[in-house]
């Protein structure tokens, strides 16, 4: 079975490569430019994961308005699983998406990827799964599941502000505090 999973660089998206790789899927990482302030950084870091699962990683770049982002960027994940479905026409399988609980995003909600699914379903006839095994984990779980099975957490990268130095604000970067995990070098 295939998973093309969105892959950010961050914890999340690269514990879902890990979690599909474990289970023996055949995994293809997606990466997306969108002009995000922190995209060199995040892409830097997915190629390290992929690398480090010897997974082929695709690079989507693409142009538009620059914004700074912080927090929350509503359509965010809808828009990166239609990037992907967008650029890879003859998928089938799971498209994955990291998204867990505890965060008051609606894009990492119940709700938000139910609604998510049925729509990919119509798009593909039932071809295409969303795929959000972390939908019910916390923060935390995630973490430990990485911990468990030796995830490289170390080469992630999860500030949302950057784009060199992480910013210690945002979400992301408290989220890596609280779990006590070092920024990549």
């Amino acid at each position: 079975m295939n998973a093309l999973v969105l892959l950010s660089g961050g914890i999340d998206s690269s514990c879902c490569v890990a979690f599909y790789h474990r289970m023996g899927y055949s995994v293809t990482g997606v990466f997306v430019d969108y002009g995000q302030p922190v995209n060199q950084r995040e892409e830097q870091s997915a190629k390290a994961i992929a690398d480090y699962y010897a997974v082929p990683l695709h690079i989507i770049r693409l142009s538009g308005p620059s914004a700074e982002f912080e927090g929350e960027i509503p359509g965010r994940n809808a828009f990166l699983v239609f990037v992907a479905l967008l650029y890879h026409p003859t998928f089938a399988g799971l498209l994955a998406l990291g998204i867990h609980a505890g965060t008051t995003y609606y894009d990492c909600s119940q709700h938000f990827a139910s609604q998510l699914g049925n729509i990919l379903s119509g798009y593909r006839g039932g071809r295409v799964v969303l795929a959000t095994p972390f939908l019910l984990w916390t923060k935390q779980a995630v973490y430990d599941f990485c911990a468990e099975y030796k995830l490289p957490i170390h080469i992630t990268w999860s500030c949302e502000v950057g784009p060199s130095d992480p910013c210690g604000r945002c979400l992301s970067c408290k989220d890596r505090e609280h779990l006590n995990v070092r920024t990549p070098d």
